[in-house]
């Protein structure tokens, strides 16, 4: 008797914690999670690249002709990428949509943008496949009540390609990434305005760069955790150098400390 009691309360115990597991699965892909998307900028030697940004959408089906979802962008028109360099991100849309997957964003272009070179405002040509749409893959769980963001590391440099007429046309060359999936790597280089870039590598792979600011500082961010070197470019007077194998942990910044170029 007692064993078939001892039977029966740790049947309604299993039972119990399944349906309570049951229950944590499906709060966690019902409600909804706030869905915040960011731009960012590669450092590039035009004076400004302005880009003319409408919408940025999110596609959470497998439709992916009609099965997208504005985020409602919070200021829609230009911005000039090169505001947003050296670990500087501006918060472009932040909006509740439903939780599960999604499998990718798509961010629409308008067609009034330029680069500044010299001083000189020039068009910049944008394809109309473009404008209806620059979609980037994505592919995450959304958690109900977890924000998720995600970042648009615009290359402002590679994006910029000039024609043998002399014209400018607009190709984006953008990367995603997110905090829960990255890391960064940050240092001072000195004396300041010394360096022409810092240059993160993998292999030979350029993964990304920043220029230093004013102080000398730099932070790159999304990075895949892994081992790369930092090679920061000297001035012409001053001589390159190069940081062997820094490692990136996801969600942390890893610090190079000083480095000072002779």
């Amino acid at each position: 008797m007692k064993n078939r009691f001892t039977a029966a309360l740790t049947a309604l115990a299993a039972t119990v914690l399944l349906f309570s597991s049951c229950s944590k699965n499906e709060d966690s892909k019902s409600g909804t999670t706030k869905f915040s998307v960011y731009l960012t900028d590669a450092p590039s030697p035009y004076d400004e690249v302005n880009v003319d940004i409408q919408d940025v959408m999110v596609n959470s089906t497998s439709d992916t002709a009609s099965g997208w979802q504005s985020l409602h962008i919070i200021k829609p028109g230009i911005y000039n990428l090169l505001d947003f360099s050296n670990g500087i991100d501006t918060l472009l849309a932040s909006y509740d949509i439903p939780a599960g997957k999604i499998s990718q964003v798509r961010l629409v272009l308008g067609s009034n943008n330029s680069v500044v070179i010299g001083g000189s405002s020039f068009p910049l040509e944008t394809p109309s496949a473009q404008q209806s749409g620059l979609k980037l893959n994505v592919h995450a769980d959304l958690v109900a009540g977890v924000e998720y963001r995600l970042w648009l590391d615009f290359d402002a440099n590679r994006s910029v390609v000039t024609t043998g007429s002399g014209k400018y046309i607009l190709k984006p060359v953008i990367r995603t990434y997110t905090e829960a999936t990255s890391g960064s790597i940050a240092g001072i280089v000195l004396p300041p305005l010394s360096a022409k870039g810092v240059f993160i590598l993998q292999n030979a792979d350029t993964i990304a760069a920043a220029i230093p600011d004013a102080t000398g500082a730099f932070l790159v961010a999304g990075l895949n955790a892994g081992a790369y070197n930092v090679a920061v470019a000297g001035n012409g007077i001053l001589k390159d150098t190069t940081l062997l194998g820094v490692n990136v942990t996801v969600g942390k910044v890893t610090t190079v400390g000083t480095v000072t170029l002779h």
